[in-house]
């Protein structure tokens, strides 16, 4: 296991040297370069899983020459403060280098100057390790095949960009290596390096073509997350003084059940830090503002993947978080934004804006089953990550396609998508469905969660699920309507083949985990809870599983019945009806002077009762206070 986690964390690093290295001009050996690796860490990733799950319990070791990679990160922490202290100043926004360079000292000062700490494994693997491995080393890396594609057809249309595509894979790579060794870190010291790669690789992505626009959004993105990489140096230093201990595990069980206020100081710098990572009000617009990205890093690390690190983070000290005022900033929080964005997702009609309101919505809902902390909402939780990752990737790999394809983005300009573009619109409507048709996942997850929250009875959070979830299926159902409506003619799809490769997979994953979530559920959540918390439940009865599975086998064979149907019986065009006479191509009408226009429907936003001037900003200010004055209980508490 020391080996095969080392070559996980280490390998991508060499990966992405080697892709930086190959010359910009050499597109198709930068392609195959990209299409091997991705297939070694993927083998990899699932290989990994698999000799842990042989082991079949939770396991903490050392990586070989720890004592080496301890001196490798600390050199790694000041390289990237070095990094961000000159490209604030290149871009005059020194500003922002403050937060790297206060919370840098505070982990070397810690490092060199603190005092000892008690001994403890580097690494620990267990089933949330595992479940976070098959979504980078999936996932993620199926994102990567698609990256070279898209990036292809990206340069195509968006001449005035320089390529630098060669760039955007070997970021891509850090990423993968720096998550996989965030996962797995059990010292928060470690926890903390990776923390920041990750941070960094998302403001390089933000800012990959570096407009004013993109430079000023990856700076915001920046900024946040350096506010939270500060509140997790607060938390190390608090550990390591006051608890003696650089491990995860260790401060999470000391502050479970403890009546001791002051145990509470680093789980609640911990929250904070996931809180920002995860986008939650008041930190969603820098997750807003890195759709100006090309869609694979909006996919890998603004949806899939670098968000989940937040919640992957909440989910881990959970259980320190049941019944006290931690837990209660965070499910006040999390459930906030989750009604909060989903109230505004359906004011939008860019899709890539859409897709993140989305996810910061799905990220809240998460975010409030970890703050809860109890078994049935950190079941909810796990499920709602998996199924949000596969869901909302191939989301929004499908749009960057039609963006490519079409020229355009914007949900009203995909009506006829289905006749147009079968295959993409296809893709698409699985995933709307996945994110909230019944029986796919994100509604079982959801479905979940009511109920645990309703077992808590926290009637707040009850509210913001309803309501919330209400808001969503409005703009998930105006969004699969536009597709399915309107007649058009089939047009020239440019998608290329591995592009539909990586979303045809997406696709039959999201599938197989719907039929399959029982087995799931059985073989890896539930040892996750035991694991977690003494013992579990079962969530959702076996009689209401039995009715998903039906209903799940039901969408896919219900379309084919009907059109094996249609063909034994003659069908009839009817044209609709347009305050005129229908021009017979359903799309224009004669008025009453002979003329004939074209017809027009639109979507309703509701941007007049809900647009971003009325709603965001006080949202912001919203998750400011509840911040504010929940962290001041906690610290008030203690002194």
């Amino acid at each position: 296991m020391e080996n095969l986690t080392a070559m996980l964390i280490i390998l991508p690093f060499i990966m992405a040297a080697v892709i930086l290295a190959i010359p910009g001009k050499m597109k198709r050996l930068t392609g195959r370069t990209m299409q091997l690796f991705c297939a070694v860490i993927m083998v990899l990733a699932v290989y990994t899983s698999y000799k842990w799950y042989s082991v079949g319990k939770t396991v903490f070791f050392d990586l070989p020459a720890t004592e080496i990679l301890n001196k490798i990160i600390l050199a790694g922490d000041v390289i990237l403060m070095l990094l961000i202290i000159y490209l604030s100043f290149k871009y005059n926004k020194w500003v922002i280098s403050l937060l790297s360079i206060i919370q840098t000292a505070m982990v070397v000062w810690v490092e060199l100057a603190g005092p000892e700490v008690e001994p403890s494994s580097h690494i620990q693997i267990d089933w949330l390790t595992i479940v976070m491995y098959l979504i980078i080393g999936i996932v993620g890396v199926l994102i990567g095949i698609y990256a070279i594609g898209y990036m292809e057809g990206y340069h195509k249309h968006h001449l005035i960009y320089v390529d630098r595509r060669n760039y955007f894979f070997a970021v891509i790579f850090i990423f993968y290596g720096a998550m996989f060794g965030l996962v797995s870190s059990m010292n928060i010291m470690w926890m903390d390096f990776f923390w920041e790669v990750t941070s960094v690789c998302s403001f390089l992505l933000i800012g990959y073509t570096r407009t004013k626009e993109a430079i000023d959004n990856s700076f915001r993105a920046l900024w946040m997350n350096l506010l939270g990489g500060l509140g997790l140096a607060v938390a190390i230093v608090f550990a390591v003084l006051k608890e003696h201990t650089v491990s995860v595990q260790a401060i999470t069980d000391m502050a479970a059940g403890s009546s001791d206020k002051i145990l509470l100081i680093p789980i609640a710098m911990l929250a904070f830090a996931a809180l920002t990572k995860s986008a939650q009000m008041p930190f969603s617009q820098w997750l807003l503002g890195a759709m100006v990205a090309p869609t694979p890093s909006s996919a890998l690390l603004h949806s899939a993947t670098m968000v989940k690190a937040g919640v992957y983070l909440l989910i881990r000290i959970s259980v320190a978080m049941h019944g006290n005022y931690v837990g209660e900033m965070v499910f006040l929080i999390g459930g906030f934004t989750f009604f909060a964005t989903s109230l505004l997702a359906i004011t939008v009609s860019d899709g890539k804006k859409v897709l993140a309101y989305s996810t910061i919505s799905n990220l809240g809902l998460i975010t409030a089953c970890a703050g809860v902390g109890t078994e049935e909402t950190a079941w909810a939780a796990i499920f709602l990550i998996v199924f949000h990752a596969v869901s909302k990737s191939m989301l929004f790999q499908c749009v960057g396609a039609i963006e490519n394809t079409t020229g355009s983005r914007n949900i009203e300009d995909m009506e006829g998508l289905a006749s147009r573009y079968p295959k993409l619109a296809s893709i698409m409507l699985i995933g709307i469905a996945g994110m909230y048709i019944a029986p796919f996942g994100m509604l079982i997850s959801k479905w979940a969660a009511l109920k645990a929250f309703v077992d808590s009875s926290n009637t707040m959070l009850v509210l913001f699920l309803v309501f919330g979830s209400a808001a969503t299926m409005f703009y998930w159902t105006k969004w699969m309507a536009k597709i399915l409506g309107g007649k058009r003619t089939e047009a020239r799809d440019v998608t290329q083949k591995g592009e539909y490769i990586s979303m045809f997979v997406h696709a039959v994953l999201l599938v197989i985990l719907c039929v399959s979530f029982p087995v799931v559920s059985n073989v890896i959540v539930v040892p996750l809870m035991e694991s977690m918390f003494g013992n579990t439940n079962a969530v959702i009865s076996e009689g209401n599983t039995l009715i998903m599975i039906i209903m799940v086998g039901a969408i896919f064979i219900v379309p084919v019945i009907s059109r094996f149907a249609t063909k034994l019986v003659k069908s009839k065009m009817i044209y609709s009806y347009m305050s005129g006479v229908n021009a017979g191509d359903d799309e224009n009408f004669i008025d009453a002077f002979g003329n004939e226009k074209p017809m027009h429907v639109a979507n309703w936003y509701m941007d007049e009762w809900l647009g971003e001037p009325k709603l965001l900003r006080p949202s912001i200010v919203i998750g400011i206070l509840i911040i504010v004055v929940m962290l001041s209980v906690i610290i008030g508490g203690v002194f």
